[in-house]
Protein backbone atom coordinates (compact mmCIF):
# COMPACT_ATOMS: atom_id res chain seq x y z
CA UNK A 1 0.00 0.00 0.00
CA UNK A 2 2.74 2.41 0.75
CA UNK A 3 4.79 2.04 -2.32
CA UNK A 4 1.35 2.56 -4.38
CA UNK A 5 0.90 5.73 -2.50
CA UNK A 6 4.47 6.65 -2.85
CA UNK A 7 4.09 5.78 -7.10
CA UNK A 8 0.82 7.61 -7.22
CA UNK A 9 2.33 10.34 -5.23
CA UNK A 10 5.27 10.43 -7.44
CA UNK A 11 3.30 10.65 -10.75
CA UNK A 12 1.49 13.18 -9.53
CA UNK A 13 4.30 15.61 -8.80
CA UNK A 14 6.10 14.47 -11.89
CA UNK A 15 2.99 15.41 -14.14
CA UNK A 16 2.70 18.89 -11.89
CA UNK A 17 6.48 19.60 -13.45
CA UNK A 18 5.87 18.35 -16.43
CA UNK A 19 2.78 20.93 -16.53
CA UNK A 20 4.47 23.49 -15.30
CA UNK A 21 7.41 23.56 -17.33
CA UNK A 22 5.12 23.60 -20.74
CA UNK A 23 3.34 26.16 -19.68
CA UNK A 24 6.48 28.75 -19.03
CA UNK A 25 7.72 30.53 -22.16
CA UNK A 26 10.65 29.35 -23.91
CA UNK A 27 13.56 31.84 -23.03
CA UNK A 28 14.36 32.99 -25.75
CA UNK A 29 10.80 34.08 -26.60
CA UNK A 30 10.71 35.76 -23.25
CA UNK A 31 13.73 37.66 -24.19
CA UNK A 32 12.35 38.31 -27.82
CA UNK A 33 9.45 39.37 -25.76
CA UNK A 34 10.52 41.92 -23.60
CA UNK A 35 12.58 43.35 -26.99
CA UNK A 36 9.17 44.03 -28.39
CA UNK A 37 8.50 45.95 -25.23
CA UNK A 38 11.12 48.16 -25.31
CA UNK A 39 10.89 48.91 -28.75
CA UNK A 40 7.21 49.69 -28.28
CA UNK A 41 8.65 51.82 -25.45
CA UNK A 42 11.16 53.40 -27.24
CA UNK A 43 8.87 54.03 -30.22
CA UNK A 44 6.28 55.21 -27.84
CA UNK A 45 9.16 58.20 -26.38
CA UNK A 46 10.16 58.98 -29.94
CA UNK A 47 6.47 60.00 -31.05
CA UNK A 48 6.21 61.74 -28.02
CA UNK A 49 9.96 63.78 -28.52
CA UNK A 50 8.67 64.08 -31.91
CA UNK A 51 5.28 65.65 -31.16
CA UNK A 52 7.00 68.06 -29.20
CA UNK A 53 9.58 69.02 -31.53
CA UNK A 54 7.43 70.30 -33.99
CA UNK A 55 5.60 72.32 -31.77
CA UNK A 56 9.12 74.12 -31.11
CA UNK A 57 9.59 74.45 -34.16
CA UNK A 58 6.20 75.90 -35.00
CA UNK A 59 6.31 78.44 -32.10
CA UNK A 60 9.85 79.61 -33.75
CA UNK A 61 8.58 79.78 -36.60
CA UNK A 62 5.55 82.31 -35.49
CA UNK A 63 8.71 83.98 -33.57
CA UNK A 64 10.82 84.14 -36.47
CA UNK A 65 7.91 85.72 -38.40
CA UNK A 66 7.22 88.28 -35.78
CA UNK A 67 11.02 89.32 -35.35
CA UNK A 68 10.80 90.10 -38.95
CA UNK A 69 7.86 92.28 -38.91
CA UNK A 70 9.26 93.80 -36.47
CA UNK A 71 12.92 94.15 -38.23
CA UNK A 72 10.75 95.65 -40.94
CA UNK A 73 9.19 97.93 -38.72
CA UNK A 74 12.46 99.22 -37.11
CA UNK A 75 13.76 99.68 -40.56
CA UNK A 76 11.24 102.10 -41.61
CA UNK A 77 11.86 104.23 -38.43
CA UNK A 78 15.05 104.13 -39.02
CA UNK A 79 14.63 105.66 -42.68
CA UNK A 80 12.55 107.96 -40.96
CA UNK A 81 14.95 109.14 -38.54
CA UNK A 82 16.87 110.05 -41.33
CA UNK A 83 14.47 111.78 -43.31
CA UNK A 84 13.86 113.61 -40.26
CA UNK A 85 17.63 114.42 -39.17
CA UNK A 86 17.38 114.37 -35.44
CA UNK A 87 20.38 112.84 -34.00
CA UNK A 88 18.96 111.25 -30.68
CA UNK A 89 16.23 109.56 -33.27
CA UNK A 90 18.86 108.42 -35.42
CA UNK A 91 20.81 107.13 -32.58
CA UNK A 92 17.72 105.03 -30.74
CA UNK A 93 16.35 104.59 -34.35
CA UNK A 94 19.67 102.20 -34.70
CA UNK A 95 19.65 100.73 -31.33
CA UNK A 96 16.21 100.14 -31.97
CA UNK A 97 16.97 98.12 -35.24
CA UNK A 98 20.32 96.62 -34.02
CA UNK A 99 18.03 94.73 -31.04
CA UNK A 100 15.78 93.65 -33.69
CA UNK A 101 18.51 91.81 -35.93
CA UNK A 102 19.47 90.17 -32.96
CA UNK A 103 16.79 89.09 -31.57
CA UNK A 104 15.55 87.80 -35.36
CA UNK A 105 19.16 85.59 -35.89
CA UNK A 106 18.70 84.45 -32.15
CA UNK A 107 15.04 82.81 -33.16
CA UNK A 108 16.04 81.76 -36.36
CA UNK A 109 18.98 79.81 -34.84
CA UNK A 110 16.76 78.37 -32.27
CA UNK A 111 14.41 77.26 -35.20
CA UNK A 112 17.14 75.53 -37.07
CA UNK A 113 18.29 73.57 -33.83
CA UNK A 114 14.81 72.36 -33.16
CA UNK A 115 14.11 71.40 -37.08
CA UNK A 116 17.76 69.50 -36.46
CA UNK A 117 16.14 67.92 -33.34
CA UNK A 118 13.05 67.11 -35.15
CA UNK A 119 14.71 65.12 -38.13
CA UNK A 120 17.30 63.27 -35.61
CA UNK A 121 13.98 62.10 -33.70
CA UNK A 122 12.09 61.44 -37.14
CA UNK A 123 15.48 59.48 -38.12
CA UNK A 124 15.34 57.46 -34.36
CA UNK A 125 11.70 56.53 -34.50
CA UNK A 126 12.68 55.03 -38.11
CA UNK A 127 14.83 53.30 -36.65
CA UNK A 128 13.02 51.91 -34.23
CA UNK A 129 10.25 51.29 -36.26
CA UNK A 130 12.35 48.62 -38.18
CA UNK A 131 13.89 47.58 -34.82
CA UNK A 132 10.31 46.56 -33.79
CA UNK A 133 9.12 44.75 -37.37
CA UNK A 134 12.25 42.97 -37.04
CA UNK A 135 11.73 41.38 -33.99
CA UNK A 136 8.11 40.85 -34.97
CA UNK A 137 9.23 38.88 -37.85
CA UNK A 138 11.63 36.69 -35.21
CA UNK A 139 8.65 35.91 -33.13
CA UNK A 140 6.60 34.23 -35.70
CA UNK A 141 6.53 30.53 -36.28
CA UNK A 142 8.55 29.27 -38.93
CA UNK A 143 5.66 28.22 -41.33
CA UNK A 144 7.38 25.49 -42.81
CA UNK A 145 8.21 23.49 -39.31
Amino acid sequence: MRTLIGWTASAACATVIVAGLSALPAPAQDGRAQELKKDRRDLRQDTREIRGDRKEVAKDTHEVRQDRKGLEASRQQLRDAYKSGDPAAIKAARESFQKSRAELKGDAKDRRQDARDLRQDTEARRDDVRDLRQDRRALRPDPTK
